[in-house]
């Protein structure tokens, strides 16, 4: 069996829009006709990213590989060792669309510890990384970062 494709959605921050973008192609290959599963999504309770949702239906990532749908979305593949059951679902044959963050990836962080101070936890080896057939890096200006950051932090307090 071919293993299934890997396409990864690497945001250069959090809040850059990677889940949005994920479930936005989830959408898309829905609508031709594929079957599309969330497998593990993590809105934040953004309205835009709940409304992204859409036509797509959720069951547990622990049940992919028997339910065997077409393409599975996973957001935030670095925690909880997400990415071990991605790697697991792509060697069932089954295509994966999946997000994380770039401070995430193993080699750096020891980099992202002397620039921010913050030892980064949950990593993921730069060799399951390098193992995407598709890279795409999401990121907006930090202004429009800290513009989005502070619209959601100013509805929570409503």
């Amino acid at each position: 069996m071919a293993r299934g494709t890997f396409r990864l959605y690497l945001g250069a921050a959090p809040g850059v829009g990677k889940t949005y973008a994920m479930l936005s192609e989830g959408n898309r290959r829905a609508a031709r006709g594929t079957t599309v599963v969330i497998g593990h999504l993590n809105t934040r309770g953004r309205a835009k990213t709940i409304e992204q949702v859409g036509i797509l239906t959720t069951a547990p990532i622990t049940g992919m590989i028997e339910q065997k749908p077409e393409v599975v979305l996973v957001d935030d593949i670095a925690e909880a060792n997400r990415w071990q059951l991605v790697d697991q679902i792509l060697e069932a044959g089954i295509d994966v669309v999946a997000t994380m963050n770039v401070q995430h990836i193993a080699s750096l962080a020891d980099v992202v510890h002397r620039v921010t101070g913050r030892s980064v936890d949950e990593v993921v080896p730069d060799s399951f990384v390098r193992s995407a057939d598709q890279v795409e890096l999401v990121d907006i200006s930090p202004e429009a970062l800290r513009r989005r950051l502070a619209h959601e932090i100013g509805r929570a307090h409503v």
